[in-house]
């Protein structure tokens, strides 16, 4: 399952929460668990590979 939006992570429960659900539930920062409004963004994993010289 990929997921090409924005992802958070409620702080509280640990709920991710992706952008697009946010934006169906009005726009409002808010887990969709337990309803804390502190959410992190979580970083994709995205691998820089770097010449060396």
């Amino acid at each position: 399952m990929e997921q090409t939006g924005i992802v958070y992570e409620c702080i509280r429960c640990g709920a991710r929460v992706p952008s697009e659900e946010l934006d169906l539930r009005g726009g409002e920062i808010k887990c969709i668990i337990c309803g804390y409004r502190i959410l992190k963004k979580i970083k994709p994993p995205v691998v820089k590979r770097v010449k060396a010289k």
